[in-house]
């Protein structure tokens, strides 16, 4: 019976269903492994720098101390801000991805970034005095932005391409009213510009507070939406012909990726190519498969954009980077890469 045991176990682990399922559990759990490893360097560099030993007791430890000051005041809210708003945006653009069947796909593309840039800048340029409903009217105008794209691109039904221009289109236009509003108040645009180039400085815990119950909201949408995102990688054709509303679906998942880029883009500001790199690593090393490839992103996103923060805040200290600038340098010759390589999905 024993011998019997032991046999039956050596096939299921050579059944190449099991080895792939070990293979991707195990990428999960080492991913995991990075993203504690990441936080903890985080919260020890800075302008000010401290040993794993004084972080551990800044935590951990009642006694006041400037470690302490600094880990709990400054840097924790901080880490976990750019933890939620990293993978915000990365599983936002993997569900686009999704959608439009193309690794090319990112939430800027859908208007939601330009959309809460005009009217944040509007308020903070016109309306100054209301500044303290930037969050909540940039978000506002990503949804309305996402709105106004998807009614320029309907035509009997959604298609990826028409999704892409009216997109480009609707970008654009939001885009010059940012613009236009940065020249008619120049005196002003001191104010707004790290906003626009996306930071996390001065983040505080009421700003994790406030965004912590959106992404939870947002993140359990996503949970929901991984079979239809499964299914419109295979095509429309074969979607429709396994029972999925291919119009529904399309809407549905590319409200939530708005909804999940929307509250990042209201709290820290543009943060680009989160949503393009991450995905497209994750399909890389786990596959297409959303059950996996979505909380890879997650983990993946919170990191790249823990590291870029962590990254403007010492690179050329005292002076802080906007962690935008961070993620542009990073993401463009990614993009460039994407593009000499060619957008098919795996």
């Amino acid at each position: 019976m024993v011998e019997m045991a032991a046999r039956t176990a050596q096939q299921v682990v050579r059944t190449p269903g099991y080895s792939r399922l070990a293979k991707r559990m195990g990428i999960l759990a080492l991913v995991l492994l990075a993203f504690f490893a990441v936080s903890i360097l985080s919260l020890r560099f800075g302008s000010l720098s401290f040993t794993s030993g004084e972080i551990i007791s800044a935590l951990f430890s009642e006694a006041d101390s400037l470690a302490r000051n600094i880990v709990m005041n400054i840097r924790l809210p901080r880490l976990l801000l750019a933890g939620m708003v990293g993978a915000n945006l990365a599983i936002s653009g993997a569900l686009l991805q999704s959608v439009m069947r193309n690794p090319l796909a990112d939430p800027g593309l859908t208007g939601v970034s330009t959309g809460a840039a005009l009217v944040a800048v509007t308020i903070m340029l016109v309306f100054p005095s209301l500044s303290g409903l930037v969050p909540v009217a940039a978000f506002v105008g990503g949804t309305l932005a996402v709105f106004l794209v998807y009614l320029l691109a309907w035509k009997r039904g959604i298609d990826p391409i028409r999704i892409i221009l009216a997109g480009v289109a609707v970008n654009a236009l939001l885009g010059g009213g940012t613009s236009l509003l940065s020249i008619l108040y120049s005196d002003r645009i001191q104010g707004v510009l790290m906003w626009l180039n996306g930071s996390i400085a001065g983040r505080s815990w009421y700003h994790v507070r406030m965004l912590a119950p959106y992404s939870i909201l947002g993140l359990l949408a996503a949970v929901l939406c991984i079979k239809a995102a499964n299914l419109l990688q295979l095509g429309d054709d074969v979607a429709k012909n396994l029972g999925l509303k291919v119009n529904v679906a399309r809407v549905v998942l590319s409200f939530v990726a708005a909804f999940l880029a929307g509250i990042s883009v209201s709290v820290v500001g543009l943060i680009g190519f989160v949503g393009l790199i991450i995905p497209h690593v994750s399909r890389l090393l786990i596959g297409s498969d959303y059950k996996f490839m979505l909380p890879l992103s997650a983990l993946l996103g919170s990191i790249l954009l823990i590291i870029a923060d962590t990254a403007a805040r010492t690179v050329f200290r005292p002076v802080e980077l906007p962690v935008g600038i961070i993620m542009a340098v990073v993401g463009g010759p990614f993009f460039l890469y994407l593009l000499r390589k060619g957008g098919a999905m795996r």
